[in-house]
Formats: structure tokens, C-alpha cells, sequence
């Protein structure tokens, strides 16, 4: 934004402005709504068609949704009652978990058909993370109990390995976002029984670090290797959203004080990070851009009803996704930049 001004303090004074007005950029928000019969919905991710992916309620069940053109479908379900889509590429395939007769399935959506894409021998997965290339990431459980992230390629699932869990089912080890080059990343339990992110490539897991304390969570990747997530800040005194550029780890910092608590969940090519914060009323959907944290329910017209809770994706355009509350009942929302 260039303007002429009439002296030097007055230049120094709008460019001031300007930069405010810059940071605090608005939003249009579109309720989603439900599916027939339903009363909630949620948003996880966004392409860069605009077409999103979630969950919405079908009468009392939570089932995965497209949301394109205005029009939320139903994916069905592998024979249960519940599913969720978590992530949608560039040719509307979509990522998720559904439950089938018996338990929680991985699922492949690709051209209105739901895929059933296999486990890693213990019979349940989730599905997270999603590439264009239809390469897709989550946590299975192996025959022993354990719960390990995975890679589904080309029909083929393959076990990722941890950072050293221990082993059973009580150690959560999970990949949760997957970039064009098949880097993958996500969260795993070392052999002292400590969580921390991981970046996996070429068959290599390896530790993210933290801020200063013992524990990280990985949660998104983009195209140009820059990461999202969440870690604990020294002495575990809080966690805070991170976003990790090479060797670089930059605290986001949080909307409620020093103690507050920050996920990074998403992000996209620009190195723009969405998520939840802790606010004293709970929880509030959130934005880092140029260096600031944006509580987006300031970013949003006055008036909406909204109370915005999680943001949860973002895509190239700089639309979000995510989850709200709207008089009373929670729905899935879609911001796009004004």
C-alpha cells in the first residue's frame, strides 16, 4: 500500500496504519452446515479448489463429508456408523477413518468409492495426512498391540516405524501430514516414554526437538519443507505452536499469556500457520501471519454469532476451515480473505 504524503511524519504515521491494517485482514465466513437430518459438522481441510473435508451428523452419527459449490455429500461409511475425512489432494481424493462392522478403518475416497486401505496386522487405522499424488499417512495398529504411523502408496502399506516406543497399546504413535516429495511427518514416543515430532524421509525418522522442554507434536508439513506443531516451552512450563524452517524452530507464542497453550494443526506454501489457542472462555481458532498470532474471532464481521474454535486448515489462497460455534451448535466454517 503506497500513498504520498506531505511530510515525514506523516509518511511515518500512515505507514504505521498500514501495517495494522495489513495484519488485521478480514474474513467472510460461510456456515457449512449439515447433512440432511443433521445438526453438526465440522471442517479439517481445504484444497486449493476450495473444496473441504470433514465430518457432519446424518441424523445421530458423525459421517465424512465433501463440501464443493455450496453442496455437502455424504461419503458413506465402510459399514459402520461413523467416518471423518481428514485431508483432500488436488483431484478430490480424501483421507480418513470410518468405522466399519467391528472398528476403525483407514479409508481412501477416490471417484465415489471409499476404500478400505488395510492395517498393519493388529486390524485397526486412522487416516491423516494426503498428497496429490494419493500417498496417505496415519497410525495403525501392528499384531502386538502397538500403534505405529504408516504410509499407504501405490496399494501398499508400510510401517514407519517410532522413535523407540516401548511397545502396547499404550504408546500413540502417529503420522499426520504427508508434502509432494513423500516427506511425512508426525508424532512418536522415544524409548524413555517422552512424545516428540518427527520428520520421515527417504525411510529415515528423525526427531524435531522442542523449546526447551521434553515433549513436541508434529502436526503439518508443506510442499516447501516448513513444518507445524506444537512443543513445550522450558520446564514444561506451557506448549506452545511452533513453526520449524530447516534447522529453525520458531515459537508462535499464544493468545492467552505466557502459560497459554497454542497448536499449530495447519499450514500452507506461504508459511501461514492456523490452529487452536486456550483463551480464558476456552478455546478460539487462530492465525500467524508476519510474525503475529490473530485471534481469528476479531478477524471475522462484527454481529456473525460465531465463536470460532479451531482452525484447522488453510490452502494456497489463504482460505480456512475449521470449527465452530454457531448459536449454540457446532458447525464446520469456511473464512475466505476480503
Amino acid at each position: 500500500m503506497k500513498r504520498l504524503s506531505l511530510s515525514r511524519f506523516s509518511l511515518i504515521a500512515f505507514l504505521t496504519t498500514a501495517a495494522s491494517l495489513c495484519t488485521a485482514q478480514t474474513y467472510t465466513i460461510t456456515d457449512l452446515g449439515t447433512l440432511p437430518g443433521g445438526t453438526e459438522s465440522g471442517a479439517q481441510a481445504i484444497n486449493a479448489a476450495g473444496e473441504i473435508t470433514g465430518c457432519a451428523t446424518s441424523g445421530s452419527y458423525f459421517e465424512a463429508m465433501l463440501y464443493s459449490g455450496g453442496i455437502m455429500t455424504n461419503l458413506g461409511t465402510l459399514g459402520g456408523t461413523v467416518g471423518q475425512g481428514n485431508a483432500i489432494n488436488a483431484s478430490r481424493q480424501v483421507s480418513g477413518y470410518s468405522t466399519n462392522s467391528t472398528t476403525y478403518r483407514a479409508f481412501l475416497y477416490t471417484d465415489g468409492t471409499m476404500t478400505d486401505i488395510g492395517d498393519l496386522g493388529g486390524g485397526s487405522a486412522v487416516a491423516y495426512g494426503l498428497n496429490d499424488s494419493g500417498q496417505v499417512v496415519g497410525s495403525a495398529v501392528t499384531a502386538d498391540g502397538s500403534n505405529h504411523p504408516f504410509l499407504y502408496s501405490n496399494g501398499t502399506m508400510t510401517d514407519l516405524g517410532t522413535l523407540g516406543s516401548p511397545g502396547g497399546n499404550d504408546w500413540w504413535n502417529v503420522a499426520t501430514g504427508i508434502n509432494k516429495s513423500g516427506t511425512a511427518v508426525g508424532t512418536s514416543y522415544d524409548a524413555l516414554g517422552n512424545f516428540l515430532g518427527f520428520v520421515w524421509r527417504n525411510g529415515k525418522m528423525t526427531a524435531l526437538g522442542t523449546l526447551g522442554g521434553q515433549w513436541s507434536q508434529a502436526f503439518a508439513i508443506n510442499d516447501k519443507g516448513q513444518i507445524s506443531g506444537l512443543a513445550y516451552t522450558k520446564g514444561n512450563a506451557s506448549a506452545h505452536a511452533f513453526l520449524l524452517t530447516g534447522k529453525k524452530m520458531i515459537d508462535l507464542g499464544t493468545l492467552d499469556g505466557p502459560s497459554g497453550t497454542t497448536w499449530g494443526l495447519a499450514l500452507n506454501d506461504s508459511g501461514i500457520v492456523v490452529g487452536q489457542a486456550t483463551v480464558p472462555s476456552g478455546y478460539h481458532a487462530f492465525i500467524y501471519s508476519g510474525s503475529q498470532m490473530k485471534d481469528l474471532n476479531k478477524l471475522i464481521p462484527a454481529g456473525t454469532e460465531w465463536d470460532l474454535i479451531s482452525a484447522n486448515g488453510i490452502n494456497a489462497a489463504g482460505q480456512i476451515v475449521g470449527v465452530g460455534y454457531i448459536k449454540g451448535q457446532e458447525h464446520g466454517f469456511l473464512l475466505t480473505p476480503r
